[in-house]
């Protein structure tokens, strides 16, 4: 299921990088990407997520991720996980919870290609005692390294996150427009955010997605 690097049972690209690739399905090159957050986007926040148990997902981005799927769109998950370089949980936590949103989504029969999380974090111990680390949002490295992998177009792809990092971090990765969970809309230079709230903000979301299918 993962490509595992050199840290054991997961798939750790460095100390503080997980990048997993899923599942089997090919992408031709410059294929526009779905970018999502994951706790507080995809899963309800349930503050530093250590527990697969508690997990649950967030009305409505089923179809969301559903749409990508439909469309061939590749579905990448980037989040940042500070938890880990603090101390309160470890990748095996990690590991649990993110297996568990993957599963719940299955169930739905939406599916993610790709997942990336930075634990890299100024308040870490060791290697992960990092500040302003380039793979932790809001720095875009994250969806770079996706780019890189997956040989996406990010000139044409969307985000979705609940924090305006995760807005900063599409901007400066050269996408056109994030989804903002639960926050307002705005225009920014060469990006534009969109509120995601209500049921037209995500009847919206899945539209542009189902657009970019189109247009592929």
């Amino acid at each position: 299921m993962a490509d595992t690097g050199a840290s054991g049972p997961y798939p750790l690209a460095e100390p503080g990088l997980w990048v997993e690739r899923i599942g089997s399905r090919v992408f031709p090159v410059d294929t526009p990407a779905l970018f999502l957050d994951r706790d507080g986007t995809i899963n309800v926040d349930t503050g530093y997520p250590d527990d697969p148990a508690k997990m649950v997902l967030r009305d409505g981005i089923v179809p969301v991720i559903a749409a990508a799927n439909h469309g061939n769109i590749p579905v990448v998950i980037v989040t940042n996980q500070s938890g880990i370089a603090r101390g309160y949980f470890g990748w095996a936590e990690f590991a649990a919870v993110n297996r568990r949103v993957l599963e719940l989504l299955a169930d739905g029969n939406a599916f993610v290609d790709m997942v990336l999380a930075c634990a890299y974090h100024e308040a870490g111990s060791g290697p992960l005692a990092v500040a302003d680390h380039p793979m932790r949002k809001p720095n875009p490295g994250m969806l770079f390294e996706a780019r890189n992998r997956l040989g996406v177009d990010l000139s044409r792809s969307l985000i979705v996150g609940d924090k305006p990092a995760d807005m900063e971090a599409g901007q400066r990765a050269g996408l056109p427009r994030g989804w903002l969970v639960d926050g307002e809309g705005g225009k920014q230079p060469g990006f534009e955010v969109l509120p995601l709230r209500e049921a037209d903000d995500l009847d919206g979301l899945v539209g542009a997605i189902a657009a970019l299918a189109r247009t592929d």
